[in-house]
């Protein structure tokens, strides 16, 4: 397992502290039957998110309360925006939800194929 970082004040710390996520093509985020139920693509306005996610399944075996609420320290700043601005954050509003009891879910990590 990876080292755990300690959040900070900011998203922008935070992400500084995360691994590359440059060797990703994308996170598929798996429930309980094996069904997709999400994708995080390794493009502009979703590479924070696949950042945050892949550290999550590097410390987690499953993305269930703990996994979110770890998550959403990592996120920092944007969890209160996403908490006031439900819609704004989908990626943030699924940690939100997983946290407040929501079935947990299986995080893959697809690698480029490049």
């Amino acid at each position: 397992m990876a080292a755990t970082i300690e959040p900070g004040a900011t998203f922008k710390e935070n992400l500084a502290k995360l691994p590359s996520i440059e060797s990703l093509e994308r996170i598929d985020l798996v429930n309980g039957e094996g069904a997709i139920v999400a994708t995080i693509a390794n493009q502009p306005g979703q590479q924070g998110s696949l950042a945050v996610y892949q550290h999550l399944n590097e410390q987690f075996d499953i993305l269930g309360a703990e996994a979110a609420e770890a998550g959403l320290l990592v996120f920092a700043e944007h969890t209160q925006d996403a908490r006031n601005r439900p819609g704004a954050h989908p990626n943030i509003d699924r940690l939100l939800a997983i946290a407040a009891g929501a079935d947990p879910l299986r995080i893959e990590v697809v690698a480029s194929k490049a």
